[in-house]
């Protein structure tokens, strides 16, 4: 007889008395930064490792010192609730957690192209700002168990606002000239490709650099070795300026005048900055393909492929469509 699959969740299920009512208000946040997601009243679930059991056994104790009761126990979904419905769960708080940070950062980015070249008010306040934010998204990361949408956006919104504090870049040179820089080289950026990266990775290969290579770095920074180019990652070769996608910065830095490519570019602008500028009917769809693209392969190879498959076909509809 086949052993029945390891439980793949621990389960904390916890009474806590109503007074004080402090403890609760304290047993919850702890769970919230733990990461757990409620699946009933007092029942709150985690995915199954050596570190969520030690953080639920500390949860349990502080229940339990405080007078209530608490119990972590391992657990597989028979009927009921499905593996594929819990793991939606998390991915619904992850991604609430994704957006409001966005709105954060909006929110300064809002402040710092408000003070513009008009003021000279130190940099200091925008850069502890960056600071935390960064800090804010590296906790939420930590507990986004299952890769849910939306950390790509507040990284391109972060890096927008990285970009705006440093110098201008100077005038690009003509578009033949750039091309000839960047032929055969290694093109990397941030691993879990999605998006932005996705089409950039496409752009560079259809139109810049036919002989591109691309590498994946794990972590923000990445320092380039010789022949190397960086892109849509922090302090990258090509990556967002103001408020432009890495997408569009390359369709600009090199020229790339063609109609088909404009509507793409506003298609990806939408996806990864979410802030409805351009608002084309197709982004909806796009954004769904991709994502779907994200979820069905792991390796980043892979999603290029793929990916650049879509937008291959995305890039005939829009040069074969009269309007």
């Amino acid at each position: 007889m086949t052993p029945p699959p390891a439980p793949r969740w621990l389960v904390l299920i916890h009474q806590i008395p109503p007074h004080p009512s402090y403890l609760r208000v304290k047993v919850g946040r702890r769970l919230q930064a733990l990461g757990a997601v409620a699946v009933k009243n007092s029942v709150y679930v985690l995915p199954r490792s050596e570190q969520a059991l030690e953080d639920f056994q500390w949860v349990r104790r502080e229940i339990v010192a405080g007078a209530g009761d608490a119990s972590v126990c391992e657990a597989r979904f028979v009927e009921g609730l499905s593996d594929g419905s819990v793991e939606a769960l998390f991915g619904t708080a992850r991604e609430a957690d994704y957006r409001a940070l966005a709105g954060e950062v909006r929110t300064l980015q809002a402040g710092v192209q408000r003070r513009g070249k008009r003021s000279q008010k130190p940099r200091e306040p925008v850069e502890a700002s960056l600071v935390r934010l960064r800090k804010r998204l590296a906790e939420i990361a930590e507990i986004d168990f299952f890769g849910a949408g939306g950390r790509d956006t507040v990284e391109g919104l972060l890096a927008a606002v990285e970009s705006s504090l440093r110098p201008r870049p100077a005038a690009p040179r003509p578009a033949d000239a750039a091309r000839s820089d960047v032929r055969g080289r290694t093109w990397v950026t941030r691993a879990g490709v999605h998006i932005d990266r996705i089409a950039s990775a496409w752009l560079i290969r259809r139109f810049i650099d036919p002989e591109a290579r691309f590498a994946f770095a794990r972590g923000r920074e990445h320092a380039p070795a010789a022949g190397e180019l960086r892109f849509d990652m922090f302090e990258g070769d090509f990556t967002h300026e103001g408020d432009l996608c890495t997408f569009e910065v390359l369709v600009r830095r090199f020229g790339l005048e063609e109609r088909a490519l404009a509507r793409i570019a506003e298609i990806v602008h939408d996806i990864d900055l979410k802030d409805g500028k351009f608002k084309r009917p197709e982004t909806v769809g796009v954004d769904h393909l991709i994502a779907g693209i994200a979820m069905r392969h792991e390796e980043d190879e892979s999603r290029l492929r793929d990916g650049g498959a879509a937008f291959d076909a995305l890039y005939e509809f829009f040069k074969r469509k009269r309007t």
